[in-house]
């Protein structure tokens, strides 16, 4: 509410008092009188709770006051600010038809001879009624329009924390499953050579130690971003295509032939556009590497007018690894080229081998 209620409730009560006390009027009479006064002043502190019994008993109440004191007093006031608060609460159909009683009553007293309300009078009165209520519908509608607003912006910051926590793990799932593969690979590339090949042994390791090193550097960027905290900058560079001959080397180093084809101009990417298509390079070559048994892969990086475009083609497997490397890795790739407007495609060629292929448009933004 806009008004202090109980300021209007003591200046209303105030007035009324002095008028009550003008007459030369028994002492049951003015007590009568205070107590319908008091009481209909009192209903003002129950606007928040009870609005609608409050306006209700205002009236009642100083129709009361009207027909049995000589005296008149500045009681409609209540009933107006109460009028107000029933139609400010949403009640606006019974606001309504409280102030129609009130015009009805005083019409009748009016008829009846009461000399206090004339036609004019009734008329301005008729103007207020109409008034309150409906600044009281307006308000109750800011109000309603206020909340819907609040739940509106409430609703898409759980929707964008949601987003947040599924770029994350996406993120998370794409460095640790690369380079956890990659160690694991090496791992027993080292046992294997252990006692018949040490040097080879020795290069597997050491490709173990950078994998880990690589490893621990990109969650702790990653789960930085959960703690917020201020850090140095990163000394490595941000993943990127730039960052290609590390998955070569370490796709070489897991014993596989990369060939590498650019066609085109090569151009500055969108930092959305060069991290989407890293993460789908690195995450096919994962799959490479544990799946599909292959001895060849095959990248090639189209910069064309619009968009780039990504190809993955292995000897391997084909349909046999896609029955286990075709799960949340394709998926999240798939979700990486739809968030930039793109499209993947994944599947097993028909005389063998898998191939993937993504489409990223420059000018998209996830």
């Amino acid at each position: 509410m806009v008004f202090p209620a109980g300021v209007t409730a003591l200046v209303v009560a105030a007035t009324a008092v002095s008028a009550v006390r003008t007459p030369a009027q028994p002492w049951p009479r003015v007590l009568l009188d205070w107590a319908l006064v008091l009481s209909v002043c009192g209903a003002l502190f129950l606007w928040r709770r009870y609005p609608v019994a409050a306006c209700a008993y205002a009236l009642t109440a100083s129709m009361v006051f009207y027909v049995l004191s000589p005296v008149d007093g500045p009681l409609l006031v209540v009933v107006m600010v109460l009028l107000y608060a029933v139609a400010a609460a949403g009640r606006t159909a019974t606001a309504a038809a409280l102030g129609a009683a009130l015009l009805v009553e005083t019409g009748l007293g009016t008829l009846a001879g009461n000399s206090e309300f004339n036609g004019i009078t009734l008329f301005m009165l008729g103007g207020w009624v109409v008034a309150m209520v409906a600044l009281g519908a307006v308000r109750h509608g800011r109000q309603r329009y206020a909340q819907a607003a609040v739940r509106r912006v409430e609703a898409d910051a759980r929707r964008r924390q949601a987003e947040e926590r599924l770029r994350i793990a996406r993120e998370l799932h794409d460095v640790v499953g690369h380079h956890l593969s990659m160690i694991n690979v090496q791992a027993g590339t080292a046992l294997h050579r252990m006692g018949r090949d040490p040097d080879q042994a020795g290069t597997a390791l050491k490709v173990i130690k950078e994998a880990s090193r690589d490893t621990l550097r990109e969650l702790r960027s990653t789960l930085g971003v959960l703690r917020q905290v201020d850090e140095a900058e990163p000394t490595a560079p941000a993943s990127g295509l730039a960052r290609l001959e590390e998955l070569e080397r370490y796709a070489e180093l897991a014993s596989l032939t990369v060939d590498v084809v650019t066609q085109g101009e090569p151009r500055e990417l969108p930092a959305g556009v060069d991290l989407a298509a890293y993460r789908i390079l690195q995450e096919s070559i994962t799959n490479v590497t544990r799946h599909a048994a292959a001895r060849t892969v095959r990248v090639t990086i189209a910069y064309e007018t619009g968009e780039l475009r990504l190809e993955v083609e292995d000897d391997g497997r084909g349909a046999e690894a896609t029955s286990h490397g075709g799960g949340d890795g394709i998926r999240g790739m798939r979700e990486r080229a739809r968030a930039l407007g793109g499209d993947l495609a994944a599947g097993p060629l028909p005389g063998g081998g898998f191939r993937v292929r993504a489409r990223l448009p420059y000018g998209a933004a996830p």
